[in-house]
């Protein structure tokens, strides 16, 4: 097992590699026929950062084989680069948290660090963001409540794109089901590790299962084979290549693609600050946006959020984890 410095970023956990290896992550392997070696590394951020939230958020959508939330630890398996393995996150000490990296191929490295700075939300400046949302009075207090939270992004933007087609119009557990079963059906199975079992499917994989089994209607079968087909053929339909304007374009020509599931996708896969899904019924019977006047239009949400920009998304993780927190204290 290897241990390292606290990375405040890809670039500075790069130069650090190529310091003490002599050679950049890209240039390491590891033999195949040794047992996967265990990378610790400390991820660095500027607090407050808050961990319990974050993890929640995580553990209501963990993909089962693939995902796991365990006394306050995220684990999940990955396949990046060549590199195939796992890894487990925990909160460290001085402001980081704590990745244990454990992958065949150590050229995978560099990557797997970039994604989860993303999916953690790692490089967020959340004073400067809270500061601004907090001249909203209906936001302040939301704010001053949770001021580390974080808009959790993701650590595939296909698994991502796949998960928002399953979650149009179903609940967040049942469309974490439908995920693990597709994980199951169409991914690729891997020994037993910390409870997982397998790793979320490629595009090429889910273009040839039959999900007819799983429990989905077929317009939306048609949909995730109709994304995976564009995926094959467009390596780059889902990285920011372009505009943002583009990206979502590409997306909305897709069938099943409506507004609701490119702006929650975009949130979270692309990082985009300022993505709004207005149409999310969550954000639009929140109390603290409708004031008394019942359920809001989402043109009357989009008119609402304007002076939010270009921070909408965090707006949005702040209304929703609100309205969870609500639900906790009423079942207390």
């Amino acid at each position: 097992m290897r241990e390292s410095s606290v990375f405040g970023s890809v670039c500075s956990f790069n130069d650090a590699f190529l310091k003490h290896y002599r050679r950049p992550p890209r240039e390491l392997r590891i033999k195949k026929s040794v047992e996967p070696s265990a990378i610790v590394l400390r991820l660095g951020y500027k607090p407050p950062y808050d961990w319990n939230a974050i993890l929640s958020f995580l553990a209501q959508r963990a993909i089962e084989g693939v995902e796991r939330v365990e006394k306050g630890r995220y684990f999940r398996t990955v396949s990046v680069d060549g590199a195939v393995g796992t890894v487990e996150v925990v909160p460290g000490e001085r402001n980081c948290l704590v990745a244990t990296i454990r992958i065949s191929e150590v050229s995978g490295l560099l990557s797997i660090v970039a994604r989860l700075r993303r999916l953690f939300d790692l490089d967020a400046d959340v004073e400067t963001i809270g500061a601004h949302l907090s001249e909203d009075l209906s936001l302040r207090p939301l704010i001053a409540r949770r001021p580390g939270l974080r808009t959790p992004g993701c650590f595939d933007a296909f698994e991502l794109a796949v998960r928002a087609i399953l979650g149009q119009q179903i609940t967040v557990v049942a469309a974490r089901h439908l995920a693990g079963k597709i994980a199951r059906l169409a991914g690729t199975k891997i020994p037993n590790a910390d409870g997982l079992t397998h790793i979320f499917p490629t595009p090429a994989q889910l273009t040839k299962a039959d999900l007819s089994s799983i429990g989905m209607p077929k317009a939306r079968i048609a949909s995730l084979k109709a994304l995976a087909e564009a995926a094959m053929r467009d390596k780059k339909l889902l990285e920011p290549a372009g505009s943002y304007e583009d990206t979502i374009a590409r997306l909305l020509a897709l069938p099943g693609w409506g507004p609701w599931t490119a702006q929650y996708w975009a949130l979270r896969a692309l990082r985009d600050s300022d993505a709004f899904p207005e149409s999310d019924v969550g954000l639009l019977r929140s109390p603290a946006v409708a004031n008394g006047n019942g359920r809001l239009s989402p043109k009357e949400l989009l008119r609402r959020a304007e002076c939010w920009r270009p921070w909408r998304a965090y707006a949005a993780q702040h209304l929703w984890t609100a309205e969870g927190d609500a639900r906790s204290r009423a079942h207390a």
